[in-house]
């Protein structure tokens, strides 16, 4: 039987998004509209050929895509073309985990950001309502709805509301 796979489908598993995953992913990136350093992007496929991540055990070879990306404003609209795979690495990488996602799959997902350069993860989990800021693959916050009113992330000196993201 022919393998009639995309490279994108060989490399990244298929996106089994849900509607709470959609919402908190749409929710934080919106919160990012208009802010004066950062801007958020949905879903871009990072560029990862140039590094061995196979060590990290995550299913991709030459890509990866965060649920949400945010690099600063520097990065803008290409009216040159546009741009299948994001050399430059974001600042931030965000995974919401989705009804069909393990913990540990998004876990080494963050160790190869981190070795790639990214300065900062978040975790959005819908379930708990709740968002981990990780500063390294072993240091991390857990902020949550119920008795937290901000999610910071100390690494990039970002600071935005928790609720408008799980409501």
């Amino acid at each position: 039987m022919p393998n009639n796979l995309t490279e994108f489908e060989e490399n990244e598993p298929q996106y089994v998004g849900s509607l709470n995953h959609s919402i908190v992913q749409t929710q934080i990136a919106g919160l990012f509209l208009g802010h004066e350093k950062f801007r958020a992007i949905i879903q871009l496929s990072l560029d990862v050929s140039q590094t061995d991540i196979s060590q990290f055990k995550v299913k991709a070879k030459d890509e990866l895509i965060p649920d949400v990306c945010v690099y600063s404003k520097m990065v803008e609209f290409n009216r040159g073309g546009d741009i299948l795979k994001m050399v430059d690495m974001p600042l931030l990488a965000i995974e919401v985990v989705s009804p069909k996602q393990g913990l540990d799959e998004i876990v080494n997902k963050f160790k190869a950001y981190f070795a790639l350069g990214i300065k900062s993860c978040w975790l959005a989990t819908p379930t708990f309502e709740s968002i981990t800021v990780y500063s390294s693959p072993t240091d991390f916050k857990l902020f949550d709805v119920k008795r937290d009113t901000e999610v910071i992330d100390e690494v990039l000196e970002i600071r935005l509301p928790i609720q408008p993201i799980f409501r």
